[in-house]
């Protein structure tokens, strides 16, 4: 089977990942005392190599150690870092510090799996990648967990702070960024979830529409504060749980 155009749309979320990951590792590189910058940035780098391996598949076609990167970079680390940030921003540094811990465990006994596991290459189609071909069937079941806690997270963690930003005038736009971030932190969930059942095409097209949604979120979020915002608020800023606070 031939590529068709949408399989060709990872290679321009990749492109746009790239600068995305770049201006948040420079914020971070601004404040590095900000652990939440610095996993933002790694999570946004994990979503672009998800996507290259998805770009080198459509283009030179389906091998096996790109499909098992694809997998890890993909449904293991496609929302948990940048949910992770979240988690430094929103909770105690030691709590975070725990909840670290457990995820990256959890993370490497999964990737540990997924490189090991047989391929079912009977299974294998040319240029579509899905967990399927895994001969080693439970290797499937622990995305869903740690897509579980990237949604809790990086979703709850936007819409939480999007509703106490609606409270104050002069953080109205950060409410907007929010709605943005979470609105387009969901799309790749369900793309993920159409991958499960063989529509890969799906989750192309919602990875690129996902990472504009949360790129424009960040834009609105990072936004000045209208000249005369109070000091409460700004102060605020620096507190509440979003992916692109800080």
């Amino acid at each position: 089977m031939s590529p068709a155009v949408v399989h060709y749309l990872p290679i321009v979320t990749t492109a746009l990942a790239i600068p995305f990951a770049v201006a948040i590792g420079r914020r971070f590189a601004q404040h590095p005392d900000r652990l939440h910058l610095l996993w933002w940035a790694i999570g946004v780098g994990a979503y672009g190599a998800g996507t290259l391996t998805e770009s080198l598949t459509a283009l030179l076609g389906w091998h096996e150690p790109v499909f098992r990167l694809w997998y890890i970079t993909g449904a293991l680390l496609g929302g948990a870092p940048l949910a992770q940030g979240t988690v430094y921003l929103m909770l105690k540094r030691r709590t975070a510090h725990v909840l670290t811990a457990a995820l990256v465990a959890v993370v490497a006994v999964a990737s540990v799996a997924v490189w090991l596991s047989p391929i079912q290459y009977d299974l294998v189609e040319a240029h579509r990648l899905g967990g399927r071909v895994f001969e080693w069937t439970w290797v499937r079941r622990f995305s869903p967990f740690i897509n579980l806690y990237a949604v809790i997270f990086l979703v709850g963690g936007a819409i939480l702070s999007a509703m106490r930003y609606s409270k104050h005038p002069d953080t109205r736009h950060r409410m907007w960024g929010n709605v943005w971030i979470a609105a387009g932190a969901i799309l790749p969930g369900i793309g993920g979830a159409a991958t499960r059942f063989g529509y890969t095409e799906v989750l192309y097209v919602m990875e690129l529409l996902g990472l504009l949604m949360m790129w424009r979120g960040y834009v609105i979020s990072v936004r000045p504060a209208p000249s005369g915002a109070s000091l409460g608020s700004a102060r605020e800023h620096e507190t509440l749980g979003s992916f692109a606070g800080g």
